[in-house]
């Protein structure tokens, strides 16, 4: 079983919410399969701790903004803007500093699960 289409629309806004304040990296993983806990993680990384903060304001601000709005039932990680974690139930949203990224590798961590295409609104306008 794979991501549920809430899950899928809720992950899609956030990962575009995340390349609006110039996220870098941005995956979606479908762990449905692995996890019974939650359908999809989002991963975006950002070379500061600011940036870091900018992109997980947006992504709250674009999710609670869906027709059927979403708020996180957990945070973690805001104050060292590391590494924040926004638990959704549906999706789990981890925005890494850069270096975080490459040392924790989530990326490689669950590479046998399925990836859920996304693609920059703004390169799909440029061309």
């Amino acid at each position: 079983m794979s991501a549920s289409e809430r899950a899928r629309e809720m992950a899609l806004s956030a990962a575009q919410a995340a390349a609006d304040k110039k996220a870098q990296d941005i995956v979606i993983i479908d762990v449905a399969e692995q996890m019974v806990i939650t359908d999809a993680f989002v991963l975006a990384s950002a070379p500061n701790e600011r940036q870091v903060q900018a992109i997980v304001d947006a992504i709250e601000e674009a999710l609670v903004s869906l027709p059927e709005k979403a708020k996180p039932v957990r945070r973690e990680g805001e104050r060292s803007g590391r590494w924040v974690l926004l638990d959704y139930v549906d999706i789990v949203v981890h925005v890494q500093h850069t270096e975080e990224r490459e040392f924790y590798a989530l990326d490689r961590l669950w590479k046998d699960c399925p990836t859920i295409p996304f693609v920059d609104r703004a390169l799909v306008e440029a061309e």
